[in-house]
């Protein structure tokens, strides 16, 4: 059976569960510029799966697909930097790193499926 809508996508509720880790985390991070940049791109990652899923075609879909897969590279990047910057400690930094190589998994098989599907028959 074909998924109704964005919120059956496992990927789209693992990227939910992202955010809300990284929120809470950084919650009291007083580096406010990274705080925002990191949060924003963690929001980025399930607000273009929905978009992407209900726009009008499979094209567009993969492409919002690749958005997502942008931003959680963004985020991946980020979390060595908040390693680095000691921002949060090496079981937090596991864990999240974790997720986002999960999320990039799960977002490079959509993106094949949907691919697949544009392929012409002959």
């Amino acid at each position: 059976m074909a998924v109704q809508k964005f919120e059956d996508l496992i990927v789209w509720q693992k990227s939910q569960d992202l955010a809300v880790e990284i929120y809470s985390i950084f919650r009291e991070c007083k580096d406010f510029a990274f705080k925002d940049q990191i949060s924003r791109a963690t929001v980025s990652i399930s607000n273009n799966i929905a978009e992407g899923f209900e726009r009008s075609s499979n094209a567009d879909f993969s492409r919002f697909l690749y958005f997502s897969l942008g931003s959680v590279s963004e985020v991946r990047s980020m979390l060595y930097l908040a390693i680095r910057l000691k921002f949060i400690n090496i079981d937090q930094s596991k864990s999240l790193l974790d997720n986002t190589n999960q999320i990039s998994k799960m977002l490079y098989g959509l993106i094949n499926s949907m691919n697949k599907n544009l392929t012409p028959k002959n």
